[in-house]
């Protein structure tokens, strides 16, 4: 968590989720970017609904989860009192959850091999859905993580596209923790300029700062609104 916070430390969801806006407001603003081009999503992974209603009831909307299974069980019901909900599958995606989880999430930061990107493209064409995609990237080469290797990202979002016919319009990833985060985050920024693609799914709690300096357009925060998970 940015020492500011820890500070700072507000008490409740909604505080939280205020302050956190405004750490972002001004690390878009000290970047000369526009506080809207930076879309926070809340990551919700292990709350239970009860936990996750006050940054609703304050306004937000854009909502992360990590497993389909977890999602499917909490967020039907939360999308029937605020229909406006925006969720993201920001965890790993098995091809035999893919159905489910076309239809329960509006945007995947987790593309990260052929078999998922083929099922993702018959699934959307099958449901008639286009959710938004990041294709993940392992831009630490880390072998207990999934994501495309970073020499490997240009032929695999070719592929998505060329043999796919699959729509990537960002990348994700996640820096391994006992390295600084800057590099990581500057590898996927050049990656996905020389691709031509407009979203970067990168920066959490820790770092998030650093990761709108270099161009982030979805930051993942959960601890610093939700609290420590149980």
């Amino acid at each position: 968590m940015p020492d500011a916070v820890q500070k700072h430390a507000p008490t409740n969801t909604a505080e939280r989720l205020d302050f956190i806006r405004a750490e972002i407001r001004k690390a878009a603003l000290g970047n000369g970017r526009e506080p809207a081009s930076v879309t926070l999503v809340a990551v919700t992974k292990t709350f239970p609904a009860e936990a996750i209603l006050p940054a609703l009831e304050a306004g937000h909307r854009v909502f992360g989860e990590n497993r389909v299974q977890e999602a499917k069980a909490k967020w039907p019901a939360l999308r029937a009192r605020f229909p406006d909900i925006e969720l993201h599958l920001i965890g790993p995606l098995q091809s035999n959850k893919a159905r489910e989880a076309v239809e329960l999430f509006d945007a995947i930061h987790t593309v990260d091999r052929p078999k998922i990107a083929a099922t993702l493209a018959a699934e959307m064409a099958r449901q008639g859905k286009r959710l938004r995609l990041f294709a993940e990237v392992n831009t630490g080469g880390e072998a207990q993580k999934a994501g495309v290797l970073p020499e490997a990202a240009d032929a695999f979002l070719r592929d998505c596209r060329e043999e796919h016919q699959l729509s990537i319009g960002g990348l994700m990833c996640i820096p391994p923790f006992d390295e600084p985060p800057a590099p990581h985050f500057a590898l996927l920024q050049k990656t996905a300029k020389r691709n031509g693609l407009p979203f970067l799914s990168m920066g959490m709690s820790a770092d998030f700062p650093s990761a709108i300096a270099f161009g982030a357009t979805h930051v993942r925060i959960g601890s610093a609104i939700f609290g420590a998970r149980g």
